[in-house]
């Protein structure tokens, strides 16, 4: 199944999250992730907390959606309000989910407090990459598969 993941530069939540679904996804998910706006490099600080949580980023620079609104996807996840609200329209009628969260970019404060934006960002992308990994997502009618991928992103940030 594919998976595309959108935020406005493409830098640091949809980058994790591609990473998060390659790497958890067991071979059943291929992911990638755009931006509407491209930065002009990924943060390094979202290396850096994939890093510290035991995965490799291998992604690519930042980069926008030519091309890509042309692909048949399974999946569109948005993980910030300006790419959810810019998100094109997608051959195929992929399910279409917004998980909505803070930039860890914009984090103020001492490095450790930047630093700490990136991993908690990360700790709720990985546990909502996990739950949609837990569902029968082969399974499931379009219209539940929606309801469901679409109720991940409406979970509390923490327990």
């Amino acid at each position: 199944m594919r998976v595309l993941v959108l935020c406005t530069g493409n830098s640091a939540r949809s980058q994790m999250a591609e990473t998060l679904f390659n790497r958890l996804g067991g071979g059943r998910i291929r992911a990638e992730s755009a931006g509407s706006r491209p930065a002009p490099r990924v943060n390094p600080l979202a290396i850096e907390a994939l890093a510290e949580h035991g995965f490799a980023w291998t992604g690519h620079p930042p980069r926008g959606l030519d091309g890509l609104d042309r692909e048949p996807w399974d999946f569109v996840i948005t993980v910030c309000d300006k790419a959810k609200e810019s998100c094109p329209i997608f051959p195929g009628q992929p399910v279409l989910a917004h998980w909505g969260m803070p930039d860890p970019a914009d984090a103020v404060g001492d490095e450790a407090t930047r630093r700490a934006a990136f991993r908690e960002a990360l700790v709720l992308l990985r546990r909502r990459v996990e739950l949609m990994l837990a569902l029968p997502l082969e399974k499931l009618e379009r219209m539940a598969l929606e309801a469901r991928v679409r109720a991940i992103g409406r979970e509390p940030a923490h327990d």
